[in-house]
């Protein structure tokens, strides 16, 4: 059976949930499923605003036929091309044959990659500050290219004042019945999966997000319906606020993520102990992770919130402990910046592993080191306590500065 619901009194929600999906992407867990969002706008002239993904084919197909009932679909909106949104647009072709599709010269030519129907006599090329009339609701599109994809771009109605914002303002998360933003506790339940999907998906670009909120900020938007997660109608400026901060690369809060790498416990142990030490020094805000279990989309996310971090590792074949490489080289493709760093590296023979992660992060912008890195050999001693107690007042009085 169909399952809609009206955003305003024209704008119908006709999306769904994948709570069968493992990872994102192919990558990232996904512990609480996914939404793929699509929209309906019930006019003079009919648009279904992007598609959605094959997996909810049955679901998706059902909810637009039930919305447009008897009238035909006059124009498909392509606000974006990534197969998760654009797998039912050749099924839309096929149901609805005589329906436009609206995009930008880049949604065109990513149409013909993907797919092999006939374009011709069916495209509507749009460029920035374009109108699409439909009767009493008038698009304008805004292009927003590499949030995430060169294609991007977004669609404002201009009578409902809605933003059909693409991959913009998503969040990872099935719906669990509501499906606006306000109708959850966003801030305690939703905003990590938001700031994690936001990190990982489109951190990488940073300037081109910060591009986009200068266009948003010139519309009057009473609504956000972004293609995953919950719709938003209220607060809109106080989550226009963090991407404008995740966007900047600017911590979220004062506090230090501690990620370990460790064989067989030693490392895990010195990690432990400077935690310890902070938490001993009023630092509660802490956070640690073992890269070797928790999925490194994670680790991301909270190195985004947090202003300081301390990586621990072992040296291994004379460079870095796998795991935590691999961290690093997301850090440095994501773009992290304007952080605080400490360092502890191990090593039985020839510890390497602090020096080398050093070198990988003087690489990235704006990282400044606070305390000398702490290098073990195999396991932590007693006789070093004295320098790990100087590491956990340094990091804990540049916290305080």
């Amino acid at each position: 059976m169909y399952c809609t619901q009206n955003i305003t009194e024209d704008v119908v929600w006709v999306g769904g949930s994948d709570r069968r999906l493992a990872q994102f992407e192919n990558l990232f867990p996904l512990p609480n499923g996914v939404t793929y969002n699509s929209y309906v706008i019930q006019d003079e002239k009919t648009a279904l605003l992007d598609t959605a993904d094959a997996s909810i084919a049955h679901q998706f197909l059902e909810n637009v036929e039930y919305t447009l009932a008897d009238k035909p679909l006059d124009y498909l909106v392509i606000n974006h091309m990534e197969p998760d949104h654009c797998a039912m647009i050749h099924e839309i072709v096929r149901r609805w044959p005589q329906v436009k599709l609206v995009g930008n010269s880049k949604t065109f030519k990513l149409l013909g990659q993907f797919f092999d129907f006939s374009l011709e006599d069916r495209c509507i090329e749009v460029k920035e500050g374009d109108t699409l009339n439909l009767g009493r609701h008038t698009l304008t599109f805004v292009m927003t290219p590499m949030v995430h994809w060169p294609e991007v771009m977004m669609t404002y109605d201009q009578t409902d004042k809605i933003l059909f914002c693409a991959d913009a303002f998503g969040t990872f998360g099935a719906f669990n019945g509501p499906i606006f933003a306000d109708e959850v506790d966003f801030q305690h339940r939703v905003l990590d999966e938001a700031r994690r999907y936001y990190t990982n998906i489109v951190g990488k670009y940073g300037m081109q997000v910060q591009t986009t909120l200068k266009k948003a900020a010139t519309l009057d938007i009473q609504a956000l319906c972004p293609l995953h997660g919950p719709i938003w109608r209220k607060d809109i400026p106080w989550f226009l606020e963090k991407y404008d901060r995740w966007s900047r690369y600017e911590p979220e809060e004062k506090g230090v993520v501690i990620v370990y790498g460790s064989m067989y416990g030693h490392t895990q142990n010195a990690a432990e102990v400077l935690a310890n030490l902070l938490a001993q020094k009023n630092i509660s805000n802490l956070r640690v992770y073992d890269i070797s279990k928790t999925h490194y989309s994670y680790v991301i996310s909270d190195l985004f919130c947090y202003s300081h971090f301390v990586l621990a590792a072992p040296t291994y074949n004379t460079g870095i402990y796998l795991p935590m490489e691999d961290l690093l080289h997301d850090m440095a493709a994501l773009n992290l910046q304007n952080r605080t760093y400490s360092l502890i590296g191990n090593g039985s023979w020839a510890p390497l592993s602090a020096k080398k992660m050093a070198a990988q992060l003087a690489s990235m912008k704006n990282m400044q080191q606070v305390g000398e890195p702490l290098t073990i050999r195999s396991s932590l001693k007693k006789e070093q306590l004295p320098e790990m107690e100087q590491l956990a007042q340094a990091i804990a009085d540049s916290l305080q500065a």
